[in-house]
């Protein structure tokens, strides 16, 4: 089937709409991965533990749970362009609100700021997911909703590099133990000037955000998936949840994006540990357990490509759980192996999750029609994972050691059973699939 095909319906074609579309889809990638490393620059910047860092995963992934339902229905109500459009509105504001959080210098206003973005997030993901679905035939939505998630870790790849090589590297190179011995003079000094460097990539891509408003604003946009604009919130709830397909997509996204975030964001811890025992300083040991992160997010990029590609010849849900049984294997490396190769068991996995998300989300939504602008609420509803489950890894993680092993390659029991739920999905989709159930 040609790419024209994926992008046209009844003789309509979508590029430009798609194109458009689809570079929001690395926006948010940026916004995800340029804050997941984050999680242990707040913690030097502020003097905190690793749980109280991942306080920036709650506040983040919070608010894509808070504002999915509210996005779902004024998209309802008015149409995916305007809820685009409000997504990056949000984004936009919440990414400059980094300025003042900085000039008060106190870490719960860089927690609203985060919020305030992600619930412009959750717009976007509740918009463009389905209104890139809807932009063909039904038939070839999955392959088209993996294709464009095939941006989302180009922006993922961008906000690593970003993150590495303009916060973490420019940061200031005490590590935590020689910052606990300041005293309150010299840790505000510092901190103001770590925060400096934290907050400018965010106010670029604030403004970057700001353009593009302008031009999906002046764009004029399909409305084929926009037939209804009653609410009908329980009736439609009720109609979508008794869909059992929809219904264990939501618990298995809900697994998926945990086990995401828990690799991408304790790769940081993982790497550290282990190249600080090869004789390493703290600081350098993070930038190249960054660089090892884009290693593993190039994979997932790369991976998505391949992944939409065979997914003419095998059925979704069958490479869902080929895939989840992939990363159970290297999970089981990464808390077996107390070296480098763990490490490199922690990176393969990302080549096993980059068909996840988009998989999940398009088999859950197949044949909602309309409804999937709440079903899809509920999805992104479901990225609430990656701000439950990675909380409960950090606590693990500052035990220091379990069982007299290394708590961080202990903590990630957690992923593991998480890839064992998607790929529970993954076969129970393909059955329903082979016996013709829905």
């Amino acid at each position: 089937m040609s790419k024209q095909s994926i992008l046209s319906k009844d003789g309509v074609s979508y590029v430009l709409p798609f194109i458009l579309v689809t570079s929001c889809f690395a926006l948010w990638g940026f916004a995800n991965d340029i804050t997941n490393p984050m999680v242990k620059a707040f913690s030097k910047i502020f003097r905190m533990s690793v749980t109280d860092g991942t306080l920036v995963q709650v506040a983040f992934y919070g608010g894509y749970f808070a504002m999915a339902f509210p996005a779902a229905m004024f998209i309802r109500k008015f149409s995916y362009k305007s809820g685009v459009l409000m997504g990056l509105g949000l984004y936009a504001f919440g990414a400059f609100l980094f300025l003042p959080a900085k000039m008060i210098g106190a870490f719960e206003y860089f927690l609203i700021a985060y919020f305030i973005l992600t619930c412009g997030l959750s717009f976007l993901e509740t918009s463009c997911n389905p209104y890139i679905l809807s932009m063909g035939t039904e038939e070839t939505a999955t392959r088209r909703l993996n294709f464009a998630q095939c941006f989302n870790p180009m922006g993922s790849l961008l906000g690593m590099y970003v993150a590495m090589n303009f916060i973490q590297a420019r940061l200031d190179p005490r590590d935590t133990d020689a910052r606990a011995l300041l005293d309150d003079a010299e840790f505000n000094a510092l901190k103001e000037a770590d925060l400096s460097v934290l907050i400018t990539p965010y106010l670029i891509i604030a403004a970057v955000i700001a353009v593009m408003f302008v031009v999906i604003f002046l764009v004029r946009m399909p409305k084929n998936g926009d037939q209804s604009h009653d609410i009908n919130f329980i009736p439609t709830l009720k109609r979508i949840c008794g869909i059992k397909r929809y219904r264990e997509g939501v618990i298995a996204q809900f697994f998926y994006v945990g086990a995401q975030i828990m690799c991408w964001t304790f790769i940081i811890q993982y790497g550290t540990h282990y190249f600080m025992q090869e004789g390493m300083s703290e600081r350098d040991a993070e930038v190249l357990s960054q660089q090892y992160n884009i290693c593993a997010m190039a994979l997932s990029c790369g991976g998505r490509f391949i992944c939409t590609y065979f997914l003419k010849y095998i059925n979704p849900g069958k490479l869902l759980a080929i895939l989840a049984f992939g990363a159970i294997l290297l999970t089981a490396g990464v808390i077996c192996f107390q070296n480098r190769y763990g490490v490199y068991c922690l990176v393969g996995i990302s080549g096993c999750m980059s068909l996840m998300f988009p998989t999940i989300y398009g088999i859950a939504l197949q044949g909602l029609g309309d409804d999937a602008k709440f079903g899809a609420a509920g999805l992104i509803m479901a990225i609430l994972g990656g701000s439950v489950l990675p909380p409960l890894q950090a606590s693990v993680i500052d035990m220091k050691e379990v069982f007299s092993l290394p708590a961080v390659n202990v903590s990630f029991i957690l992923p593991l059973i998480c890839f064992a739920v998607v790929a529970a999905y993954g076969l129970r989709m393909y059955k329903y699939r082979v016996s013709g159930k829905s």
